[in-house]
């Protein structure tokens, strides 16, 4: 069953990430590398809702113009496939970042301090569902599985700052999801009683007959 209540609202999921630091002795190039989004695990969102990716769900925007960002901060931009500066790549596993650290951007080299000491860990990507498949399960339970994406940016974050956000915004999917279930529940049942009540009408009518 196709979704379309998230479809064009810019969304964000955070998840723990083992970042790597890399430094290029030849070159001083330090990058912050991990992966942003995995397509291998279902995120439970608690009170029967559930989300995953499929993985082709990137394949047409992370040639786009995407920035990576220190938290969501737009004033925090540390690298830009515009510019060369962040690589994406799709495999099995998941989309994978590498960004290119700015010597001169002191933003930048804190971000990387941090992330080299373990202190940041997690990560997060903004996006707008273009295409995703709603699955209502017999116990009302919900899974989501977002299909197309338009991604707008990566982050390297602090604290999953919108788990909270995102998991209302589907729970307000889920109670007009469930609400549509019962109501279509409700007028097969009625339907049902309608037909056999028009049965035992139509069998009583035939025995006064005979």
């Amino acid at each position: 069953m196709n979704n379309e209540m998230n479809i064009g609202t810019r969304q964000m999921r955070t998840i723990s990430s083992d970042f790597k630091i890399r430094e290029t002795s030849d070159t001083n190039e330090k990058r912050i590398e991990g992966y942003f989004a995995v397509f291998d695990g279902t995120y439970d969102m608690g009170d029967g809702m559930s989300e995953s990716i499929d993985p082709h769900a990137f394949d047409e925007t992370i040639s786009g113009d995407v920035r990576a960002l220190v938290n969501h901060d737009t004033t925090l931009v540390i690298g830009r496939t515009l510019a060369r500066t962040l690589d994406l790549k799709i495999d099995a596993h998941g989309l994978w970042g590498s960004i290119l650290i700015n010597p001169n951007d002191q933003d930048a080299l804190n971000e990387y301090a941090r992330t080299q000491r373990g202190d940041v860990n997690q990560c997060s990507f903004g996006f707008d569902i273009l295409s995703e498949d709603t699955d209502v399960n017999a116990d009302g339970s919900i899974h989501w599985t977002i299909r197309k994406i338009k991604l707008y940016e990566v982050s390297v974050c602090t604290f999953p700052a919108y788990e909270t956000t995102e998991v209302s915004a589907r729970s307000a999917d889920a109670k007009s999801i469930r609400k549509k279930s019962l109501d279509a529940w409700k007028i097969r049942m009625s339907n049902k009683l309608k037909g056999a009540k028009k049965d035992g009408t139509e069998s009583a009518d035939s025995e006064k007959e005979d």
